[in-house]
């Protein structure tokens, strides 16, 4: 059986996300979920405006960091959060839609800003029933 979730594990000095899912997709759509739920509460974000993020790599590993980072970019220079992604993955392109709203520091009382997705403990798995595994430590 798969699952799709999302879930953070301890580090001693940052915070590791994860992601789970049926597809490589779905898995990097659910560490971008734990990587927003990092600084505030994904329910109060909502998806009000769309942002195009490319990004293309070597590898797996590689890829997931630099969508990590793009996004972590998106937040940064735009001053939005995102909740909501689609991912296509091919040829180890990956092009995806987020989606987001302006950061109200009333409403998503941001706990702590992400600088950055590390190489820090960087997986991109597939297990034997075909589901994916992402992770890594970002740095808060």
């Amino acid at each position: 059986m798969s699952r799709t979730y999302w879930e953070h594990y301890s580090h001693p000095a940052d915070m590791g996300i994860r992601g789970f899912g049926p597809t490589k997709e779905e898995a990097f759509s659910q560490a971008a979920m734990a990587l927003t739920a990092v600084i505030t509460d994904l329910k109060t974000v909502e998806p009000k405006e769309m942002v195009e993020i490319n990004c293309h790599e070597q590898d797996d590993e590689l890829l997931f960091i630099s969508w990590l980072n793009a996004l972590i970019y998106e937040i940064a220079t735009r001053h939005m959060l995102f909740g909501k992604f689609n991912i296509s993955i091919k040829d180890q392109r990956l092009q995806a839609k987020a989606w987001g709203e302006q950061i109200d520091l009333k409403k998503h009382s941001p706990a702590v800003e992400v600088k950055a997705a590390t190489y820090a403990d960087l997986k991109v798995q597939q297990d034997k029933s075909g589901n994916w595994l992402v992770q890594c430590i970002v740095d808060v």
